[in-house]
């Protein structure tokens, strides 16, 4: 271990900078009210993968002084005027179902205190449709679109260097699109957790028909790299993508995920979230240029 390896982030503290993160989210609906109640919502929580986070966060807010509940989203209730989970009404909704629009019978109670503004839900419809549509890559991997909604060109630079070329997959654009599908990846816009996502390479006619009736979008294949690291006392090859956590224009927390596949996944042995240490300037000698880290 090289002694100039440090976390990205105050570990430390970061439970605090997460539930600061949620008290800017209720202070920008609430103002200075106190927060009471908070529910972490999911569908069957107990039954989740990440179940356990959620317990983590529970005892964050209950640490930070808030009340807290893991509440199943079909067991919330809409009435006078207020979300209600069990015999007490919810303040604030801390969001983990994939149902990113609440579009589905089971959510009607959350989306309709959503629209009445009387819970302060995070994240919520619209953050998911600013941040997370993978539609929005399409603007942001093109740079006349970009240079015509007024964007620098120095952003600009940055943003076509380091996002993947991507436009939308349409049936005027078939037929070219399944002759190049060897160096595209394709994803479906409100996609999640890479569900449905496809390298062109692996695509058959059947999936391909799929995905033109569907909401995709086509992006430029970028292979990821590896580190090879050892697993059950044998040296492996795993593929890894870095991943930024941010809130607010700041980055709170990086981390990695190490998987066999084609995409990231938490079957593969030795494989799933990982630390990132970041090496100083001085130290760019401990991996040479095209090599992997060991």
């Amino acid at each position: 271990m090289f002694t100039e390896f440090e976390p990205t982030a105050d570990l430390k503290n970061l439970e605090k900078l997460f539930f600061e993160m949620f008290s800017e989210e209720w202070r920008r609906q609430r103002g200075e009210a106190v927060l009471g109640r908070v529910a972490i919502v999911d569908d069957n929580p107990s039954g989740q993968y990440l179940y356990p986070e959620m317990r983590l966060f529970e005892r964050m807010f209950t640490r930070f002084g808030a009340e807290a509940v893991i509440a199943d989203a079909r067991e919330l209730v809409w009435r006078e005027g207020q979300l209600w989970y069990g015999a007490r009404p919810v303040d604030l909704v801390y969001n983990r179902l994939t149902d990113f629009h609440l579009e589905e019978p089971a959510h009607a109670a959350l989306r309709a205190a959503y629209e009445a503004g009387a819970v302060v839900l995070t994240p919520h419809p619209r953050a998911h449709a600013l941040y997370a549509d993978k539609r929005n890559l399409v603007t942001l991997s093109h740079d006349g679109t970009l240079e015509a909604l007024g964007v620098p060109a120095e952003a600009r630079a940055i943003l076509v260097a380091g996002v993947p070329r991507t436009e939308p997959v349409t049936l005027e654009r078939a037929e070219a699109l399944w002759a190049e599908r060897r160096k595209l990846f394709f994803k479906p816009a409100a996609g999640y957790g890479s569900k449905a996502a496809y390298r062109g390479d692996k695509l058959t006619r059947r999936v391909w028909q799929e995905i033109l009736r569907g909401n995709y979008v086509a992006q430029a294949l970028v292979l990821p790299s590896e580190r090879r690291l050892e697993v059950d006392r044998e040296e492996t090859d795993l593929k890894l993508d870095v991943r930024a956590y941010v809130y607010n224009g700041a980055i709170q927390l990086v981390a990695a995920r190490l998987y066999e596949g084609q995409t990231t996944n938490f079957r593969t042995p030795g494989g799933g979230f990982a630390p990132v240490f970041v090496v100083n300037a001085e130290s760019s000698d401990v991996c040479d240029p095209g090599q992997r880290c060991l």
